[in-house]
């Protein structure tokens, strides 16, 4: 009997279906936010008479307009930058401080400290709500914006400080052997040679790390009560009334909330791919 050989697809057919099939996940990823957006340009009672997903030619701006005047929304932001800054640099800082340290100072049991840094990836937020409120709310912090921030910071050191030590392990030793031949220090070693040639990394980890403090609707549903302390995305639930809810309006904001994790993202978007690709795969 013959052998029956099975021919492959040449590349460029390869190649032509693995995009097809990335341009419909990617329109199926799009669909919910077409929908966000346009919703935002429908008065509620367009959205109530005809359904969310139905076509119009009847769009407006005036969602958009009322929420710029509304003092609640600029309080809102206001309180989300200063979570989110603060936290990503904080864990950024310290993620790296403790990564360089882990790869290049070779202290004894340095896998041990990294595992137990590490295993806060592995901690559901979720288990640590109740002893954070009560520590939170005893030392006076309750419904401010120290809880997101100490939280956040603490919380993405160990993403940062495996990313930044896998990072800084592929850095030869020859370049800071030299450097510390020259008279250079470790914090100046770091600062002046470390640093600089990690920058995928940093972006990266500032673009998740901006994200994912952005975003978080837990820790501010917690940790405030007043709207004066609420982030933005705790404020969308303010939008709503008792026994109404304001689709249109909640639509607007979300659209505007979702603005500086874009702008971050395009802001750092080389960046974020080279560290992925980089330092952030090596085990």
């Amino acid at each position: 009997m013959g052998k029956h050989t099975v021919k492959e697809a040449p590349p460029q057919a390869r190649q032509w279906l693995l995009t097809g099939v990335f341009l419909a996940l990617a329109l199926v990823f799009l669909v919910p936010a077409w929908g966000v957006l346009f919703t935002s340009l429908k008065t509620d009672s367009e959205i109530a008479l005809n359904g969310v997903w139905a076509p119009s030619g009847n769009l407006t701006v005036d969602n958009y307009l009322s929420l710029v005047s509304d003092v609640r929304v600029l309080s809102y932001l206001r309180n989300s930058f200063l979570v989110t800054i603060p936290a990503t640099v904080i864990s950024v800082g310290l993620g790296s401080l403790a990564g360089y340290v882990l790869a290049k100072m070779k202290i004894p049991g340095s896998h041990l400290w990294l595992m137990f840094i590490v295993s806060g990836l592995f901690i559901p937020p979720q288990i640590l709500l109740i002893p954070l409120f009560q520590l939170f709310n005893f030392a006076g912090l309750y419904n401010t914006l120290w809880p997101m921030i100490i939280v956040h910071s603490a919380y993405g050191i160990s993403l940062t400080t495996l990313v930044m030590r896998n990072f800084f392990d592929k850095v030869p030793d020859e370049l800071l052997e030299a450097a510390l031949v020259d008279g250079a220090s470790h914090p100046r070693i770091l600062w002046s040679v470390a640093l600089p040639l990690s920058r995928p990394a940093l972006g990266a980890l500032a673009t998740l790390q901006f994200t994912f403090i952005w975003n978080d609707f837990l820790y501010p549903l917690i940790f405030t009560r007043s709207e004066e302390a609420q982030t933005i995305m705790v404020g969308l639930l303010s939008l709503g009334g008792q026994y109404s809810t304001a689709f249109g309006a909640q639509a607007a904001l979300s659209v505007i909330a979702s603005l500086p994790t874009l702008l971050v993202f395009f802001i750092f978007q080389k960046q974020f791919i080279q560290g992925l690709t980089a330092g952030a795969v090596k085990g």
